[in-house]
């Protein structure tokens, strides 16, 4: 009962900063691209990151 809890409180953190879930991105690709490999949890991660920082879409934060 506690662990669906702290998982589910655990996402909601990482959706807060820009993280969405890491099963879900793969869940995506292989059901949408196929033909792509997908990227590791680290560069899933650090793509994140950079499109949250590092985007210049004129948002000022």
């Amino acid at each position: 009962m506690i662990r669906p809890l702290l998982a589910r409180i655990a996402e909601t953190a990482r959706l807060m900063i820009g993280q969405p879930p890491y099963e879900a991105y793969r869940t995506h690709m292989a059901a949408n691209h196929p033909d792509q490999p997908p990227m590791t949890r680290a560069q899933f991660f650090r793509n994140r990151q950079d499109a949250r920082f590092n985007s210049r879409n004129g948002r000022c934060c």
